[in-house]
Parts: structure tokens; C-alpha cells; sequence
């Protein structure tokens, strides 16, 4: 598993490119210069793992595009030791990237093939989530409950129920929402009842799928 000056140096491009893009947070930026996101890829895409697009990865699913990871993140405003639930750890990237941030990440991964992919390479790159889980993302993780904020990493029709319920008041839920092209959604918890609702433009996922069994 390597990861090589020539790595690094792409990695740096890419930080630039975020920037040109309208990212700000340092935290998120520095998260992203130090993850080698080639390892999180199928080998045959190391050579682009750094430009600023999705690939797919097992099970049918996409690595989100670096700016959309860094969009997301960005939008939750994230402090050191903050309890963040991710819906669809997917490649672990996204995870990796909250992690390295400081946050205690509890993830919910619903394709059985990702989530035993994910246990092992996490751990072997030295990032260690709180909480890694197979199960339906639409139900959330109620017995790990108040989280400081939820990001979605697929397009849901709907906002869950359940996710909105287990965020703090003063909590951010961020989520893709939509069918084909989704409308990045941020909700803002402002107390038991109510919530703040924003909006920032359209952005492509792979859709939200709910456990039928």
C-alpha cells in the first residue's frame, strides 16, 4: 500500500483545484492532502484517483467526486470530537476524511461486499472510526443518539425521519435530496420540533437504498 511523493504531490493539485472551487475550510483541505484516495480505489483508476471526479467501486456504487466529499464536509462545520453518523460509508473515504478532521464517525454501510472491504482498510491506514455498521441507513443508529451531525453520501427521495429525530439541537444534517439529479439539502436543528432548512444547488449520487427485508 504505497503512497509515494508523486502521490502527495497530486494530492497537493488537488487541494488547489478545491480552493479555485470555493472551499474554505482548512480542516477539510488538510484532511484531503494527507488521504491517499488512490487506495481506496480499484487499481486500474490509480492514475486519476486524484483528478476531481467519481469512479465506481464495488457493489454498483461511486467514490463521490473530491469537491462533493469537500462540499459535504465543509457544510457540517465540524469541530474536534464532534459525533458525526454517515449514511453509506461506501469506499470509506468520505469516513476517512471525517475522521482526519477529528470527528467520532459511526457509519452505516447497507452493501455487505463495501462494509467488510471497508472494516479491513480503514483500520490498515491507521484511521479508526468509532462506529462502523452494516444496516439500513434510512433507520440511522438510535442507540448511538444525540449526533452533532448527519451526512447522507447517497440521494434520498425523502428526508428519514429517524436521522432527523437523532440529531442535536443545533445539529446540521446534511442530504443529497432527489430522484435523478439531487439538490444538496441541509437542515439545522433549531429545537425539539424545528428545523432550519438550506439549499445549494444540484449535485449527482447514486441513490439511498432502503433495506426491504
Amino acid at each position: 500500500m504505497k503512497d509515494t511523493a508523486k502521490h502527495q504531490g497530486l494530492r497537493n493539485q488537488l487541494v488547489n483545484t478545491l480552493k479555485e472551487k470555493g472551499i474554505a475550510d482548512k480542516n477539510v483541505l488538510e484532511a484531503i492532502k494527507k488521504i491517499p484516495r488512490h487506495l481506496f480505489l480499484n487499481s486500474s483508476f490509480e492514475d486519476y484517483a486524484y483528478q476531481d471526479k467519481a469512479f465506481p467501486i464495488a457493489a454498483g456504487q461511486t467514490i463521490s467526486q473530491p469537491y462533493t466529499v469537500a462540499f459535504q464536509s465543509q457544510l457540517l462545520e465540524i469541530q474536534k470530537g464532534h459525533k458525526v453518523l454517515e449514511i453509506g460509508t461506501g469506499s470509506g473515504y468520505q469516513t476517512a476524511v471525517l475522521c482526519l478532521m477529528g470527528a467520532q464517525v459511526f457509519s452505516i454501510e447497507r452493501q455487505n461486499e463495501l462494509f467488510k472491504k471497508t472494516s479491513v482498510l480503514l483500520p490498515k491506514l491507521g484511521i479508526r472510526p468509532k462506529h462502523l455498521s452494516f444496516g439500513d441507513g434510512y433507520k440511522g443508529l438510535p442507540n448511538y443518539a444525540p449526533f452533532d451531525s448527519v451526512i447522507v453520501t447517497a440521494g434520498a427521495p425523502f428526508i428519514p425521519q429517524p436521522l432527523m429525530a437523532q440529531l442535536k439541537v443545533g445539529g446540521r444534517l446534511v442530504i443529497p435530496l432527489g430522484e435523478n439529479v439531487q439538490i444538496m439539502t441541509m437542515l439545522i436543528r433549531v429545537n425539539e420540533t424545528q428545523f432550519e432548512k438550506h439549499e445549494f444547488g444540484e449535485f449527482r449520487f447514486v441513490p439511498l437504498l432502503e433495506d426491504k427485508n
